[in-house]
């Protein structure tokens, strides 16, 4: 029995997309421009982090574009991994952001500058509103699409950063502790490589055909082989489409001669229980499983 395509109704992010991009483009021109004249590390580390967030918001918005494309003959699914793909390319540039701040900020360590801490407690003030806003934009879609809950977390732990550089330049300003600003940059360091090797793991394993990480195989196995006339379970795969659709396989082995009806209900269950939109399943009436003529095993 084919695929049922039946879908939820998917909440639109191009406006999302547009605005977040654009606000932040102009923040990270402001930002660049004050860290640089009045000196503050922490104020460019932060500008290069949402540097790395637009550019991660792009490809994110190619990505959901792209897998909004009809299938062809050659790409039967469709461009749907594409999302996959783009998850893990954006992973990429965080680190890279990550090794570029590592490299200045050591460079600029130990060594006597003076900050302008007014600059930096207004500019960082700005960008909690801008990283707020931009994370509040993607807060419907975190818990179902990987690139809109890597975009909520990244820009959510922008307005964190944003916050830990006005509390330095708050301390700078009343302390002249000036090294406190590399020290919140090492700090800016550590949240891009802690958001970082979580999405890296999420887009490897989808990438691997991973069973997503909000789907339990184990609870969907038992919801199988406690339907009525079921006799057992074989051959069972579940992965990914895309950061947010799901794919099934299963041959099913009866004790009774079944319909169509059968396995819609099946389909159905699935895609309201596990969110599983895509199920194929093979139905197998007084077989064996070592008689299954795909050789398939447990």
């Amino acid at each position: 029995m084919e695929h049922n395509h039946s879908h939820l109704n998917k909440i639109d992010f191009t406006n999302a997309f547009k605005i977040g991009i654009f606000i932040n483009i102009i923040f990270i021109v402001i930002e660049s421009l004050y860290g640089y004249f009045s000196n503050s590390m922490a104020l460019i580390a932060d500008a290069g982090h949402n540097l790395s967030d637009v550019m991660a918001l792009g490809l994110s918005w190619i990505a959901v574009t792209l897998s909004k494309r009809k299938p062809t003959l050659k790409f039967t699914y469709g461009f749907r991994r594409s999302t996959i793909l783009m998850a893990l390319a954006n992973t990429i540039l965080l680190l890279v952001a990550a090794v570029l701040i590592i490299l200045e900020s050591i460079e600029r360590f130990g060594k006597h500058l003076d900050i302008n801490s007014e600059s930096v407690i207004i500019v960082a003030s700005i960008g909690i509103f801008v990283n707020g806003f931009t994370a509040w934009l993607f807060i419907k879609g975190k818990k179902h699409d990987l690139n809109i809950r890597s975009a909520f977390l990244h820009f959510a732990a922008d307005a964190l950063v944003s916050f830990g550089v006005v509390i330095s330049g708050i301390l700078m300003m009343f302390t002249n502790i000036f090294w406190l600003d590399s020290i919140v940059s090492f700090m800016i360091i550590s949240v891009i490589l802690y958001s970082s090797y979580h999405l890296l793991i999420d887009a490897i394993n989808l990438s691997l055909d991973a069973v997503p990480e909000n789907i339990n195989i184990k609870e969907v196995k038992e919801f199988l082989e406690k339907l009525p006339s079921v006799s057992g379970i074989h051959d069972l795969h579940i992965w990914a489409l895309s950061t947010s659709e799901a794919a099934l396989t299963v041959h099913v082995s009866t004790i009774e001669l079944t319909d169509a009806c059968f396995i819609i209900g099946i389909q159905k269950q699935l895609s309201e229980n596990f969110n599983i939109k895509h199920a194929t399943i093979q139905i197998e009436f007084g077989f064996d499983i070592k008689d299954c003529e795909s050789n398939c095993s447990k």
